[in-house]
């Protein structure tokens, strides 16, 4: 794995590739107006979508805002769709063979075959270990003060140009990140856009680094910005809080919210929606409650002839792999 990402930008801006990004894209979605537009006239579309980007004309549309609920209330900013094919032929070809390799082992957001019951499973096999060979600990848990609002763009700008060094592709990693700023404000990278989720990972992907390498600390698990530290005793957890952060504070301009704290391992763990401990793992009551909710507000939908059964299917699919794994 090359150390930065070089001379590739224009070797992958192929109308084969810009293809495939489409067929990611449409995924679900192939019965919406603008996908159908889109493919009305597909390969014209793709061309011309090719040729802006080429030539430097290419920019981002403007973003349709709309808020969802759960888990909790957030303002989604969605771009038009051939700006989210263009993320995923950015996703696909550069970020997740270059940059996301480097990733450590316990990160689990939006990875391939990694995810929530992944994360569930690392950290209730790392209280094991650490029950085993050391006798009693602590739980550091942690998660940042509104994550996604509070990225640097400068930043994380800054933190790209260490993993690349082919010119066109900052260029055009600069326009992802900087266009239509005037949309959103300043600070902080929309909710809702594909590299967003990425983005997100390779800027605390600084703090892993940080954590792994400069503190030492052995059990160590991150999902997005919630993440956990097992640490012998409750004077390691203080001083290590203090030192996550300085360091968050200095260097990615992040704070840690009221929630995060420490507390002995016996009290568990809630982490990916259960409350783990060494010896069983539960659903936290907040995750039933949303699955009543959903099954009533599904039954509403299909009674009124308004139920995405596809959406549906993997929200159960979800939720089985959920109780199976208890």
């Amino acid at each position: 794995m090359p150390k930065k990402i070089k001379n590739c930008f224009y070797k992958e801006l192929t109308f084969e590739k810009m293809l495939a990004a489409h067929k990611r894209a449409r995924k679900n979605k192939a019965f919406k107006k603008e996908v159908i537009l889109f493919e009305m006239n597909l390969e014209n579309n793709i061309v011309n979508l090719i040729n802006n980007i080429k030539s430097g004309k290419y920019r981002l549309g403007e973003y349709h805002t709309f808020k969802i609920y759960e888990p909790k209330e957030r303002t989604i900013k969605a771009l038009p769709y051939v700006d989210r094919v263009v993320h995923q032929w950015y996703v696909e070809e550069f970020i997740k063979p270059y940059i996301v390799p480097k990733f450590i082992d316990t990160s689990f957001a939006c990875l391939t075959d990694k995810g929530t019951h992944k994360a569930v499973e690392q950290i209730q096999k790392y209280m094991r270990i650490y029950k085993r060979n050391n006798g009693d600990f602590w739980i550091l848990k942690c998660d940042i003060r509104k994550y996604f609002y509070s990225i640097n763009p400068q930043i994380l700008y800054k933190i790209l140009q260490k993993h690349i060094s082919d010119k066109k592709l900052l260029e055009f990693s600069k326009l992802l990140i900087f266009d239509a700023r005037g949309q959103f404000g300043e600070i902080g990278i929309p909710i809702g856009n594909y590299t967003s989720q990425f983005y997100a990972n390779i800027y605390l992907n600084e703090l892993d680094h940080f954590v792994k390498r400069v503190l030492k600390v052995k059990y160590y698990v991150r999902y997005m910005d919630d993440f956990i530290l097992l640490l012998p005793t409750k004077k390691t957890c203080i001083e290590m809080k203090i030192k996550i952060e300085e360091f968050l504070e200095k260097t990615l301009k992040l704070y840690l919210n009221n929630k995060s704290r420490y507390y002995p391992y016996k009290m568990g763990v809630n982490f990916c929606g259960y409350r783990i401990f060494t010896t069983h793992r539960l659903l936290r009551v907040s995750s039933k409650k949303k699955i009543k909710a959903n099954v009533k507000r599904w039954n509403k939908q299909f009674e009124k002839n308004k139920l995405d059964p596809n959406y549906t299917l993997q929200s159960l699919a979800s939720w089985m792999r959920s109780f199976f794994s208890l």
